[in-house]
């Protein structure tokens, strides 16, 4: 038998099994969707989103590439972070026609980083049934690449995306930064050269990150470094910073926890013109406390100092 021909065999036993599941009606239908490469959805998944007579997308034009490389037709409306609501009462009235939904988000798992969570919850509600269907998730696959878990000692933490306000991003980076497990966290293109300055400035040269881009795409890259050695990184791959990174923290070598580090690789007057590159110098003294555990009235005169250079090396300069 010719490799053709056991590819046909092997097909007609995979569909033969798609056919005979149950595909029950009234039922929402959450599958998961490639995170970059097109061809990593499931067989399960291209049914279900087939067999389904509405599919609820995060985006049209991006969910349309999916479907029409897949061959499928089926009607869309859209459900995102805006609608979700209102999308849930309409998912709801169709289930109670007897139709059968799928949701999708534009990449990935719906309701992990993504709407959906708010649907599915209503749907459970009024008494409706879920019906998961897993897939391609890039949390899971760039802690396969990283290497950092093992049967052993499986456990990680996801965080999400991180926050945008700076105030609020120190804050949830100290938080994160602290645990003995690793942290997952997602960042966009644009923020993420802050975000790296961030976490070395709270963690230390020392800590350990994995950098994951483009995971399942042509250009799929990890890298694993110390986070003093960022800046090396952005300028050896400043032209590769496209796509959503995940980033995987690595664990706090000591297993007792403490709210503030003993000793800090940077000084504190580096600390403070960072911030005030943001901000005023009251709330640049207020996020400093938190970091540090230094008094008030040493690092406000340390800030006062700190501008004051600032403003005579700029009043030089021009």
């Amino acid at each position: 038998m010719n490799t053709f021909s056991k590819k046909n065999e092997i097909l007609f036993k995979i569909f033969d099994r798609l056919e005979n599941q149950s595909w029950p009606d009234s039922s929402l239908y959450v599958v998961a969707t490639p995170i970059g490469n097109l061809a990593d959805m499931n067989l399960r998944a291209w049914e279900a989103l087939m067999r389904a007579d509405f599919i609820a997308v995060e985006n049209m034009r991006v969910s349309r590439i999916l479907l029409d490389f897949w061959g499928i037709k089926t009607p869309l409306i859209i459900a995102n972070k805006h609608n979700e609501a209102t999308v849930a009462e309409l998912i709801c009235n169709y289930l109670q026609k007897r139709n059968r939904l799928a949701l999708i988000s534009d990449a990935g798992a719906p309701g992990i980083s993504d709407p959906g969570g708010r649907i599915v919850s209503l749907v459970r509600k009024f008494g409706y049934r879920v019906i998961p269907i897993p897939g391609a998730n890039s949390v899971v696959t760039a802690l396969m690449g990283s290497g950092i878990t093992t049967d052993k000692n499986p456990s990680y933490a996801f965080a999400g995306f991180i926050p945008k306000r700076y105030s609020e991003k120190i804050s949830w980076l100290r938080f994160w930064c602290n645990f003995s497990i690793p942290i997952v966290m997602f960042e966009t293109p644009k923020r993420l050269i802050h975000s790296l300055e961030d976490l070395l400035l709270i963690c230390g040269q020392s800590r350990l990150l994995t950098i994951a881009r483009e995971l399942t795409k042509c250009f799929e890259h990890i890298s694993s470094l110390k986070l003093g050695d960022i800046q090396e990184w952005v300028h050896k791959e400043k032209n590769q910073q496209r796509g959503e990174f995940v980033l995987i923290l690595h664990p706090i070598e000591h297993n007792i926890q403490q709210k503030y580090p003993e000793k800090f690789d940077f000084k504190i007057d580096s600390l403070l013109n960072i911030l005030l590159e943001e901000m005023s110098i009251p709330n640049a003294v207020k996020i400093a406390i938190k970091l540090t555990g230094l008094s008030h009235k040493d690092l406000y005169a340390q800030a006062l100092m700190c501008k004051n250079h600032n403003n005579i090396r700029n009043y030089k300069e021009t």
